[in-house]
């Protein structure tokens, strides 16, 4: 069996190495934290890209809510989409909401077309959403979609421990909607790490976790070594 997936914020070369240092699995690349992580500029893609042999899912987001915004913005998304792609961005990592808190589509739909063939997370718009199921499976068959990030509650992983658990099982069982990866991030700490691997989880998200401190602090390879050595050393059910 494969050891459990390690992902890790980064937001610049210097974290990717840290980060790669402490055993991390991929890296996903944000900008401005205080914001909930927007897209990063390609320079910093690139320099990340130079940097470790790493996958790098990078952020697709402009605003610090979960919508695309008005059509400006949302051309102006795809075309920094664009050219992350043409920079060899190859993985990324959006979703956006309606009004009515259910996934837009047309904006989802559009930034796939800027960046196609690429694989993608569906990020934490999920614990956002009206209706969890009903995302899911509206979500069902577009292309590339491969993983969703989640602490299964807006509040995050404390709150959200139980949805998890069972939409681990749902996954498990190949329920329709369910297919992609289940990623478990947002408040994540080790304590959780026992109750998520005993219910199938096998891939796990962290950003501040990974630093001494705040997000001013860089990715400390040492913090990540611990949860690199806490998710090996768990077995799953």
């Amino acid at each position: 069996m494969s050891r459990p997936i390690l992902e890790v914020i980064a937001l610049d070369a210097r974290d990717a190495v840290a980060a790669r240092d402490g055993g991390a699995d991929r890296l996903e690349l944000a900008a401005d934290m205080t914001a909930g992580g927007l897209t990063p500029a390609r320079e910093t893609f690139a320099a990340v890209r130079d940097a470790v042999d790493l996958p790098v899912r990078v952020m697709l987001r402009a605003t610090d809510d979960f919508a695309a915004g008005a059509p400006e913005a949302l051309d102006d998304l795809c075309g920094r989409a664009r050219a992350l792609r043409a920079e060899g961005a190859e993985e990324f990592v959006l979703g956006f909401l309606d009004d009515t808190g259910a996934p837009d589509l047309p904006a989802i739909g559009a930034l796939l077309d800027a960046v196609p063939g690429c694989r993608w997370t569906f990020h934490r718009a999920i614990d956002g959403c009206a209706d969890r199921d009903v995302l899911r499976k509206r979500l069902d068959g577009l292309p590339g979609l491969d993983t969703y990030l989640t602490a299964g509650s807006a509040d995050g992983v404390p709150d959200g421990l139980e949805v998890l658990c069972a939409e681990a099982a749902r996954m498990a069982a190949g329920d329709p909607g369910y297919r992609p990866l289940l990623m478990a991030g947002g408040g994540l700490r080790l304590d959780h790490v026992p109750t998520l691997r005993a219910a199938g989880v096998t891939a796990f998200h962290i950003g501040g976790a990974a630093r001494a401190g705040s997000w001013t602090a860089p990715v400390s390879p040492d913090a990540v070594r611990v949860w690199r050595t806490t998710l090996d050393a768990e077995p799953a059910r």
